[in-house]
């Protein structure tokens, strides 16, 4: 499978917060569906100074591009105005021992 590095960084506007944590249950109730089908690796949440959450960084794994981007159109952090940019890197995990 093609892995990939998504990081994606949170709106700044004054509702950013209340938006995503609105929105996070379904974002992990995808990722529980993209963990049982083999494409979640792993994924976290980026937090500044104060520990408050201001974007994500995931490594997923797709067979196709074709899969990817039908994971961007359905991605509530992305349909939802969540994330104000995503980056999307291909990735390789290393393989350690």
């Amino acid at each position: 499978m093609n892995q990939y590095l998504i990081t994606g960084y949170d709106y700044t506007d004054s509702g950013a917060l209340e938006r995503r944590m609105n929105v996070r249950p379904h974002h992990l109730d995808d990722l529980k569906a993209l963990k049982e089908s083999g494409n979640y690796i792993l994924g976290g949440a980026i937090l500044n100074d104060d520990k408050k959450m201001i974007g994500s960084v995931m490594v997923l794994q797709f067979e196709t591009e074709e899969e990817l981007e039908t994971w961007k159109q359905n991605e509530p952090y992305i349909t939802q105005k969540i994330w104000e940019s995503v980056d999307i890197k291909p990735f390789r995990v290393a393989a350690v021992g």
